[in-house]
């Protein structure tokens, strides 16, 4: 039956996240999940959401999509996932049998309706008084249990620590999918990473996996800069006190063979487009404010001639089914970084303060372990 449980609602634009309360979570009907939630993340797109952004879903709404927990229960139509498995949750809604899904690019599914309730059926998330709570993108992560598609979840390994599997369903997947799956990297390529959030070091991470010779990291902050270091950064620039298109140019004698940019501004990503080398190609990541544009300036002649690609990724071109485990497992046996990427465990109560202390550089991640 429908259960009581404690969640930190955000009740609209600027009005960041409430203190926890009480709400209810329906049962799992089809192939949902229920999922004890042990380890939550903060990404930074879940504060823009709440700061800047009200295209995606209707408040009041819990936020929460980096998930990590133990299946409590499953719905009559769930198949390959069982109670007591230790599920990752994604973001990424998936049909399975679109034919962007069938053709294996499920981040481009055009039936994601297919991860949440139909309209007339009962919330998954509700106040005591029956009113409606949205889920945002079908996880809800900011609660003590979520009710989740299947599609949405991958099953890991039981070693993975909680904080660290929190990560990997939306800073890894994103990050270190970005430069593995989306921009393939070959050994012996130079890449650049604008921003050194969670994202950045995991594209770090990806790219010295991928075998990356020189992995350029630039950012405002020096301990970021530094930190980005034990990742796989082999040179970084502080952009408030030098060019850093000048700079890359100069490091790397004309340009990367690949920019990334993980902040969501269109400043930095032109700057993405401005490093780029002969037939190099600049993918943006980070989530930009509704009212953004970007311009380039870009003859076309030089364009044929150079051969340069500007692109927007989603979530790393991920198959979340294959990658997460994938990811989880290199977790484990070193290779990949995890442990530096949690900077401090929260309760539930203190999502808007660690958030503060995300604007100002203090923390990479956040991580709710106390519910």
């Amino acid at each position: 039956m429908p259960q009581k449980i404690k969640a930190s609602v955000a009740y609209g634009i600027g009005k960041g996240f409430a203190q926890p309360e009480e709400i209810i979570i329906d049962d799992p009907i089809g192939a949902e999940v229920l999922v004890d939630v042990q380890a939550s993340g903060l990404c930074h797109s879940d504060l823009h959401l709440v700061e800047d952004d009200d295209q995606f879903f209707p408040f009041p709404a819990v936020i929460g999509h980096e998930v990590a927990g133990i299946v409590e229960a499953v719905g009559p139509e769930v198949q390959g996932i069982k109670v007591g498995d230790h599920v990752i949750a994604s973001l990424e809604q998936v049909c399975g049998h679109c034919a962007n899904c069938l053709n294996g690019h499920p981040q481009s599914c055009t039936q994601q309706q297919e991860c949440v309730r139909k309209p007339g059926e009962k919330p998954r998330l509700s106040f005591p008084d029956g009113r409606p709570i949205t889920q945002a993108f079908g996880t809800g992560g900011f609660a003590e249990k979520a009710l989740i598609h299947e599609n949405q979840l991958a099953v890991v390994n039981n070693e993975v620590p909680w904080d660290q599997a929190a990560c990997i369903g939306c800073a890894t997947i994103t990050g270190a999918g970005a430069a593995i799956n989306s921009a393939h990297i070959r050994p012996g390529q130079t890449v650049a990473v604008v921003g050194t959030g969670g994202i950045g070091l995991n594209i770090i991470s990806g790219a010295r996996i991928c075998g990356a010779k020189k992995i350029i990291a630039i950012d405002v902050f020096d301990n970021k800069l530094e930190f980005a270091k034990k990742f796989g950064a082999t040179d970084v620039i502080n952009s408030s006190k030098e060019d850093a298109v000048a700079k890359v140019r100069e490091l790397t004698d004309g340009g990367v063979d690949a920019s990334f940019e993980a902040i969501g501004l269109p400043g930095t990503m032109k700057q993405c487009w401005d490093m780029l080398a002969v037939d190099g190609n600049a993918y943006c990541i980070g989530l930009a404010k509704p009212d953004a544009t970007v311009e380039l300036e870009i003859n076309p002649a030089d364009f044929l001639v150079h051969q340069r690609g500007f692109k927007g990724v989603w979530m790393g071109s991920t198959n979340i089914k294959y990658d997460i485990p994938m990811y989880a497992d290199m977790a484990v046996d070193g290779r990949l970084n995890m442990h530096d990427i949690v900077t401090q465990h929260i309760n539930l109560s203190q999502i808007d303060e660690a958030y503060v202390q995300l604007k100002k550089g203090e923390v990479i991640r956040s991580v709710i372990t106390e519910f």
